[in-house]
């Protein structure tokens, strides 16, 4: 399972996995089927769970041939019911991450049920160490508890049944599931573990996220390369070309995800690291105000005498009343500049679209996620303009800081 913290991933560990970032500065996007909100968080289901539905469904029915022959085609539905089963676990486990995060009121966007495993997408980062640790851990122990449970149900029943095969398929996955998370490397749940650890020697929570992030690209090695021969080695003469492919593809694809996860938690710290920097005041652009009917070209020279970057369209009484955007200034041809109107380039200026001279970081990528635009009005507190926020330019300052780059100039 995996918790998302502060910034979106595209990244998510396999069943199970630490908290990972929520996206910043972009509007939210689709999260699959919705399910249910417990908690008042909600939970979606990803068109990729069906596809490890079905392989789950194929690869246990398949097992269970040798297990219970008497059940013929009823076996795949007996999987079937164990896949369902197996991703309850799963949402048992991010459930245990967001109750967690809800109690340190870290807030919870959402939680999907994906292809190898889930996601809890929580909005801000722990505080201290000690919270890192407790909310990467809380999820392997709701594992290894779930384990425990379907062990002692097991005792109950007889193991060659069908509630017996159930039970026991459910308590080896739910271990392994916590043994899995519990591996010292991004973005798993023992990753953050380690993050913490290594935070709260070190002091500097980027420290751990370095730390565990490269555990966690080592762990990918491990699994690209280790996995496949482990299974080679259990499975000796009798495994077939098929099986071996299978387990070459899963352990790639599971590699990849690792490795991303953890390239992807660097990036995410990195631009948690950048966020204080960001300040309108620094990043705003000149502005001229020009009228609506001001043709294209002379509000070009304009903003070339003045050195600005940004136009401004102002009525009558010098109000501001709308934003030129840079893209549709750069889609006109210089032969027509002259005969275009900025008016007719120009976005209306909504509420969303003026911000305060003072907003900086955190309180400033909420004020762009409220409103999405390419550009935004800065004013002064008295309301006079002040310049143009252009939403290229806090990418590209993100992306120096995510990039370890020094910045330009």
């Amino acid at each position: 399972m995996s918790d998302t913290r502060g910034q979106q991933t595209s990244e998510q560990p396999p069943a199970g996995g630490a908290p990972a970032p929520g996206g910043q500065g972009r509007p939210e996007r689709s999260g699959g089927i919705l399910v249910g909100r417990p908690f008042g968080v909600p939970i979606y289901v990803t068109p990729s769970w069906f596809v490890i539905a079905a392989l789950i469904t194929w690869i246990f029915g398949g097992q269970l041939t040798d297990v219970l022959p008497e059940l013929g085609g009823t076996r795949y539905l007996v999987s079937l019911s164990f896949a369902i089963a197996f991703y309850g676990s799963v949402l048992v486990h991010e459930l245990a991450h967001t109750l967690v995060a809800l109690r340190y009121k870290l807030g919870v966007r959402r939680i999907q049920l994906q292809f190898f495993g889930g996601v809890s997408e929580i909005d801000k980062e722990a505080e201290t160490p000690g919270r890192e640790f407790w909310l990467a851990f809380v999820g392997p122990l709701l594992s290894l508890v779930l384990g425990g449970v379907f062990y002692l149900a097991l005792l109950a029943v007889r193991p060659d049944t069908v509630p017996g095969v159930l039970l026991a398929g459910l308590m080896v996955s739910n271990l392994v599931v916590a043994a899995f998370n519990l591996l010292p490397g991004l973005p798993l749940d023992g990753g953050r573990m380690l993050r913490a650890v290594v935070w709260a020697v070190t002091g500097r929570p980027m420290s751990g996220t370095v730390a565990a992030a490269w555990a966690g690209r080592g762990l990918a090695l491990v699994v690209l390369f280790g996995l496949p021969m482990l299974s080679a080695a259990r499975g000796g003469a009798s495994r077939s070309t098929t099986d071996s492919l299978i387990d070459g593809v899963l352990s790639a694809v599971l590699a990849v995800i690792i490795w991303n996860g953890a390239t992807g938690s660097v990036r995410n710290a990195r631009m948690r690291e950048a966020l204080p920097a960001l300040r309108v005041r620094e990043l705003c652009r000149r502005a001229v105000q020009v009228a609506a009917d001001t043709p294209l070209g002379e509000a070009l020279r304009q903003a070339r005498e003045a050195e600005a970057g940004a136009m401004v369209v102002v009525d009558g009484r010098g109000e501001p009343i709308g934003l030129v955007k840079e893209a549709a200034v750069t889609a006109v041809p210089e032969h027509r500049r002259p005969w275009v109107a900025v008016g007719a380039l120009a976005r209306d200026l909504e509420p969303g679209l003026r911000l305060g001279l003072d907003l900086t970081g955190e309180e400033l990528l909420g004020a762009l996620r409220r409103t999405p635009a390419t550009e935004y009005l800065v004013q002064r507190p008295d309301g006079s303009v002040y310049g143009v926020l252009a939403l290229m330019d806090i990418e590209r300052r993100l992306s120096t800081a995510v990039s370890g780059r020094p910045a330009p100039g």
